[in-house]
Formats: C-alpha cells, sequence, structure tokens
C-alpha cells in the first residue's frame, strides 16, 4: 500500500467528478448570453449554428490535445507547467501572470455578480444586494474548497446537475413548447451582408463561451489513475457541452427568430418569459444562478492551483506554494485568489479586464497546445498512454485556427486586442524584477 506524501495532492477525484469539472468549467453564463451576440454579428441562423459547430469541433481539437498533454503530465498547474517544461519560466509566467493573477479572478469576479444579479432576481432582493451576495458567493467557495478537494467536488457535481437541468428546460421549450420561427431564423438576410472578417471576428464570442475545458488540467494532480481518467472525461465532458451549446442554440432560434435572438439582453429568460411568462423568467433565473456558482466553484479551485504552482517554482509568493498536510488543499493559494477576486468585485472593474485577457487566454490555449509538438519530438522514446489522433492535424488546425481569430479579432476591435497583448508584455518587466528581488 502506497502511502502519498503529506506535502503533495492527493488523488481523489474520479471519472464521474472530473468530468463533472469539465462540464462545469466549461457552462457559466455564456451560452445564456453570448448566442446574442453571435447573432448580432451575423445575418441568419444558419450562420448561427455554423459557427457554434465550428466553435465545438474546434474545442474538441484542442480537449484532445490537453488530453495527452494531461496524460503526460498528470500534475497541478495544468498549462503553466507545460509551458514551463518547454519554452521556459518566462512563457510560464507570462501565463500565469495573465490567468492566474488577471482572468481567473476577473471571471470569478463577473461570474459572481452575474450569480448575484440572478440570485436577487429570483427571490426579489434589491439591487443593492448584488454586491454583498457576489461577495458572499465567492467567500462561501473559498470556505468549502479550503476542507480540500471532495468537498469542492461534492458541491460541484450538485450544481452542475442544476445547470444541466436548466439546459434541458431551455431546450424543450424551445423545441417543443415553443412557436416555431425556424425556416425563417434560418433564412439568409440578403439585404444586411456580413463580412468574411467580421464572420470570422463573431467567432471569438463562441470561443468564449466555448472556454473553460483546461480547468481539469490545473487540478490533474488530484485524478485518480489521471492517464486514463483525463482523456475519458476531458472527451466525454466537452461532447456533451457541444451537444447542449448546439440544441440551446437550435431552441433559441426556435422559439426567438433570428431577429429575436439579435435583439434580446437576456435570450435564455426572454425565452421562458415567451412561454410562461414572468415566472418562466423567475424559473430560468434560479437556473443561471445554479449554473454560474457552479462556474465560479472551477475557476477559483483551478486557479488557486496554479498560483500555488508558481509559489512552489518562486514564481509568486512562496507561501502560497504550500500544501496544507490535513486537507491537501493549497488553502493559503485560495484565499489570496478569493480575497483578490472580492476586490475586483467590489472595485467593479473585472468587465474591462475580461474583455482584455479574452484574447489572451485562447492565445494561452494555442501555445500550450503547441508544447505538443515538443513533448512529441523530446520524449520520442517515452510513449504517452493517451496520443491525440491524427497529429499533427489536428494541434495544427487548433493552433492555425486560434490565430486566425486572433488576427480577425484585431482587426474588427483593436482596442481589446491591443489591450491584451499590452497587458501580457508587462508581465516581462514584472517577471524580471520578481527575479532580481528573489536573488536579493
Amino acid at each position: 500500500m502506497s502511502i502519498e506524501p503529506t506535502n503533495a495532492y492527493a488523488r481523489r477525484l474520479n471519472t464521474w467528478d472530473a468530468t463533472m469539472i469539465v462540464i462545469g468549467g466549461v457552462i457559466g453564463a455564456g451560452i445564456f448570453r453570448t448566442p446574442a451576440t453571435v447573432a448580432e454579428r451575423t445575418s441568419s441562423g444558419t450562420q448561427v449554428l455554423i459557427l457554434w459547430a465550428i466553435g465545438g469541433l474546434l474545442t474538441l481539437a484542442g480537449v484532445l490535445c490537453y488530453a495527452e498533454l494531461g496524460a503526460r503530465r498528470p500534475q497541478a498547474g495544468g498549462t503553466y507547467v507545460y509551458l514551463r517544461e518547454a519554452f521556459g519560466q518566462l512563457p510560464a509566467f507570462l501565463f500565469g501572470w495573465t490567468m492566474a493573477l488577471i482572468n481567473y479572478p476577473g471571471s470569478v469576479a463577473a461570474v459572481a455578480t452575474t450569480f448575484a444579479d440572478y440570485f436577487c432576481a429570483a427571490i426579489g432582493l434589491p439591487l443593492i444586494y448584488v454586491k454583498p451576495v457576489a461577495v458572499g458567493a465567492i467567500a462561501f467557495i473559498v470556505s468549502v474548497n479550503l476542507f480540500g478537494i471532495r468537498a469542492g467536488a461534492w458541491m460541484q457535481n450538485i450544481f452542475t446537475v442544476l445547470k444541466l437541468a436548466a439546459i434541458a428546460l431551455l431546450v424543450v421549450v424551445g423545441l417543443v413548447l415553443a412557436r416555431g420561427h425556424l425556416g425563417i431564423a434560418l433564412a439568409p438576410d440578403t439585404a444586411h451582408p456580413v463580412s468574411s472578417w467580421a464572420f470570422l471576428g463573431a467567432l471569438l464570442p463562441v470561443l468564449f463561451a466555448y472556454g473553460g475545458f483546461h480547468y481539469l488540467n490545473d487540478l490533474a494532480g488530484e485524478v485518480r489513475n489521471p492517464q486514463r481518467t483525463l482523456p475519458r472525461a476531458l472527451g466525454m465532458g466537452m461532447g456533451g457541452v457541444v451537444l447542449c451549446y448546439v440544441l440551446v442554440n437550435l431552441a433559441y432560434l426556435t422559439g426567438l427568430g433570428h431577429a429575436g435572438l439579435a435583439a434580446s439582453q437576456a435570450p435564455a429568460a426572454d425565452l421562458l418569459r415567451h412561454v410562461f411568462g414572468e415566472r418562466g423568467a423567475t424559473v430560468m433565473a434560479v437556473g443561471i444562478a445554479c449554473s454560474t456558482f457552479g462556474y465560479c466553484n472551477i475557476a477559483i479551485a483551478g486557479g488557486a492551483r496554479v498560483l500555488q504552482t508558481m509559489g512552489a517554482d518562486g514564481m509568486f509568493f512562496r507561501a502560497a506554494g504550500r500544501i496544507e498536510p490535513r486537507t491537501r488543499a493549497p488553502q493559503i493559494a485560495l484565499a489570496a485568489l478569493g480575497l483578490w477576486a472580492i476586490v475586483l468585485t467590489l472595485s467593479g472593474s473585472f468587465g474591462q479586464l475580461l474583455d482584455y485577457t479574452t484574447v489572451g487566454e485562447w492565445l494561452a490555449h494555442a501555445f500550450g497546445i503547441a508544447t505538443l509538438f515538443w513533448y512529441r519530438r523530446h520524449f520520442i522514446d517515452q510513449p504517452s498512454p493517451y496520443r491525440v489522433p491524427f497529429y499533427p492535424l489536428l494541434p495544427l488546425v487548433f493552433v492555425i485556427t486560434v490565430f486566425s481569430v486572433i488576427v480577425a479579432t484585431a482587426v474588427h476591435t483593436p482596442r481589446d486586442a491591443g489591450m491584451s497583448l499590452l497587458i501580457i508584455a508587462l508581465g516581462v518587466p514584472v517577471y524580471y524584477g520578481w527575479r532580481k528581488l528573489r536573488r536579493s
């Protein structure tokens, strides 16, 4: 019987837990709002469905690549670890700087505020309670995760099942109960054509909604039999997400039409309001609250593991690298990430941060998957227990497509793309300043 060291993570997540983490990390608030943005940037429902299908296939290609990376390096930190091994400490630090210190807590702040919006609407609380409820949700999630990965996994499993129930309700209402607009919605709008660059740029919000599949790799150090469990959970989880997203968009187009979807600020609530009135919108508010709460749990747990790995490497405060021996949780990293997310929530500054780091997030995915070429070349005599099919086609397609979308985004919204690259670049002097401080 092997004895786990007390200064390391314990492998306590099974296949079911891991699959729920993949689904819960991807499905947050995006699918309940982003389809309206995609419809606004397209001229027909057919284009909407094509974009969601392309985004799903591209993400599945990325997931298969991450499955091999996770099987090769089944340890906490995910993309940070792959970049550190393949390209060195500076690219790894820039990833941690952009994601663990900006994108992860910014996402938590944004989604916790969305949770509070819907929670307060569902139970009739005035808007002045939104920030206190959001802060309370973050503090509660951090507190649960301080007790270890099993406590966080139990909470995650419950809220992932609830969010899947909300998705099922949307699909049934849109495809079965709502008055059909699908034929009209799929017809092209020849009066308002969309340019190729604008169409490609519309893929970015789709990719944003598909983001989050990397969180399981951040937690790979706590997955049982990771060489087998990681590929299986990533494949099943992401396949389920793609199916859900396509069906939800079909439901939106059937119930609201393309023009109605493009004009909606909250398509999920509008769809249920269309069929059941205000009571339906309230029910959907509860479902979205469950979905966003579950996402915050995953983002906090995954982001804390990246911070802990950076701390253990000396790329962040050493105290953050400590793993509590009894619970096997990175308690200081969890508290630090939660506190910073609360600061962003109270300041209200997370919105622009997220706009500025979305490009950086997918750039990190592209470079993370590019490390697969390095692993294949340098470890040719150490075959992985799982190998991505159609290599090198799938990783090449993923990397090239992501770079193309980033270029299209820079053409369409140069401010956001430029600020994203500036934030990444600002990490370079921080990195060298941190190294100098460590040496002194």
